[in-house]
């Protein structure tokens, strides 16, 4: 396999972290590029780290050029509260990011979202995650994946209290989930991430992956 070089968008997420990590350590990418807002804390020579406004990512088209692009941008509610600034988050930077994809003949994006997303859906939140899915799709690059976990389970940087109880309660709640309600069963972060690095690497036949399957390729 020829080397390859990535971008990640969400960098210093806990996701996208984690993603830095695998594609450091493994030697077919000989090259990281990451856009972020603020600096990782890790220091490799793979690693050229572009400090940009991720709301006017379309003004680095000529840095933006990879063999895969892999976009670990997401928001909450609470945390973004305005919901034009969620949307500018969880909207506008991956659909920026494939399109710039698109103009610089980047192969292969893949994209984490959420679990019940639909761009029919009466709130925002899931709105918001298909309408993304629908554009980025819509590029029609050659492959694109996208990845549709529950909630995500991982130490993250940030505090989230809500977040942090309820994952204590799907823990529990885990292990009363079969047959149709196993998609709604809690996922590691770190699963996530070694599903995209398998895709980084292999074909796949669907385009849209929720957390079960997920956990079904990383057994691959």
């Amino acid at each position: 396999m020829k080397k390859q070089t990535a971008i990640i968008l969400g960098a210093t997420g806990l996701t996208g972290n984690l993603l830095l990590d695998l594609l450091l350590k493994d030697d077919n990418f000989e090259r990281v590029i990451l856009f972020s807002r603020r600096k990782v804390t890790q220091q490799n020579p793979k690693i050229e780290e572009h400090l940009v406004d991720l709301f006017a990512l379309e003004k680095y088209q000529n840095q933006f050029n990879a063999d895969v692009v892999f976009c670990c941008i997401g928001s909450t509610q609470k945390k973004t509260p305005d919901q034009e600034v969620y949307k500018k988050v969880d909207y506008g930077i991956p659909v920026t990011a494939a399109k710039l994809a698109k103009a610089n003949n980047i192969s292969k994006m893949i994209v984490v979202s959420a679990l019940g997303a639909d761009k029919e859906s009466r709130f925002f939140y899931n709105k918001t995650k298909g309408e993304m899915e629908e554009k980025v799709l819509k590029q029609q690059l050659p492959e694109t994946y996208i990845l549709r976990p529950s909630l995500i389970d991982g130490n993250r940087d940030e505090t989230r209290p809500f977040e942090f109880a309820w994952k204590k309660i799907m823990k529990l709640a885990n292990l009363l989930m079969f047959g149709p309600l196993k998609k709604y069963r809690s996922i590691k972060a770190k699963t996530i991430d070694n599903c995209m690095h398998f895709l980084a690497k292999n074909n796949y036949p669907k385009a849209i992956i929720e957390s079960e399957e997920m956990k079904e390729i990383c057994k691959k």
